[in-house]
């Protein structure tokens, strides 16, 4: 691993085309050819941004969001499809290592899905969040340990965890026992109020100096009049409101930039990968400050299967990916041979 460069990285505040795959597939082609101009060479966009955050489960009882539910399928993503292969290109274009929420669609069920391409466009990881959160639950299905996973990148080692993801311990360990340099943070924005970007602070700040890694932050945003076309409760568009906190943290826990809080714009900020060595050499927290001895975590990193052959193997059904993601099923596969034990956390525990 190498700790002695520097990398530019940008992450992106913004606002969807609501109902609109297509549309909010435009902006972030755009955002990206802004990244670039700025002289990114990582850029992170919001929890699941195309085609947008599911805010309507938040405030429409269940009994009553099957229209809005319906919608977001036909307006979700293929993996692979249309949105990745232009999200590709973008990326292979400018040399830009993405990061990008999803609503993926898999047969009939919808996913909270992070996808990383690297810069040369190849797609390195396919992850779902592995518990959806409360309102969530009723949108999505659920991860597997597959996706905890870190993977070497043109700017280096990146992990990724959406929103509440990142107050489970176990699942932002298994990313730490695995060197991670840069983590990739992803929430909705525009929710709760600043209660919610409060909290966000705090636990992405936390992430850093633990991990001892940069982490890259971004929210998502609604202007008042997508708040108004979710809802027409003013009572219930005040909590669609705040919420909004991109930003950039070194691994000692300090913002490399001011935080973007309020409406459309990027966060950008120069990651000096020497800070890493800096902070771990006074607290590695999956090193010399580890006691595997005491405080182990036990990850099951294989891929959830419906279905198992005669011999109790998963299946050897279609990898989605491989067709355009070799590297990703092959790191899949290193990963899920060596079934490493990380050392810390309550032995017996699993993530996931």
């Amino acid at each position: 691993m190498e700790y002695s460069r520097t990398v530019r990285a940008a992450a992106v505040q913004i606002s969807p085309v609501l109902f609109s795959r297509e549309g909010t597939t435009e902006k972030v082609l755009q955002a990206i050819a802004q990244a670039a101009q700025a002289g990114a060479q990582l850029v992170v966009f919001p929890e699941t941004f195309v085609p947008y955050y599911p805010y309507f489960s938040f405030v429409q009882p269940p009994v009553l969001m099957g229209k809005e539910h319906m919608r977001l399928y036909e307006e979700a993503v293929e993996v692979p499809g249309p949105v990745t292969d232009a999200v590709s290109r973008a990326a292979r274009s400018y040399s830009m290592v993405v990061v990008l929420g999803v609503n993926e669609r898999d047969g009939g069920s919808l996913y909270n899905t992070q996808l990383m391409f690297d810069a040369d466009g190849t797609l390195l990881l396919k992850r779902r969040k592995i518990t959806p959160t409360y309102h969530e639950r009723m949108v999505w299905g659920q991860g597997d340990g597959a996706g905890l996973t870190v993977l070497e990148t043109a700017v280096g080692r990146l992990g990724a965890l959406a929103c509440w993801e990142h107050y489970n311990p176990l699942a932002r360990y298994a990313l730490m026992a695995q060197h991670e340099q840069i983590h990739c943070a992803q929430f909705p924005g525009s929710m709760v109020g600043q209660i919610f970007a409060d909290q966000m602070e705090v636990t992405i700040r936390h992430h850093a100096l633990e991990a001892g890694c940069f982490v890259v932050n971004a929210t998502g945003w609604l202007s008042p009049e997508q708040i108004v076309q979710i809802t027409p409760d003013e009572k219930l568009q005040k909590v669609l409101t705040g919420g909004c906190h991109t930003a950039i943290i070194s691994p000692e826990g300090v913002p490399l930039c001011p935080p973007v809080t309020e409406g459309e714009g990027m966060a950008i900020a120069d990651l000096d990968f020497s800070l890493i060595t800096k902070r771990k050499r006074m607290m590695d927290s999956v090193g010399h400050y580890a006691r595997p001895d005491l405080l182990q975590l036990h990850l099951n990193a294989s891929a959830w299967s419906v279905m198992q052959d005669n011999h109790g193997a998963a299946s050897a059904l279609p990898d989605p990916l491989s067709a355009e993601a070799g590297s990703f099923t092959t790191n899949h596969r290193i990963h899920e041979q060596t079934a490493v034990d990380y050392g810390a956390s309550v032995s017996g525990s699993e993530a996931g």
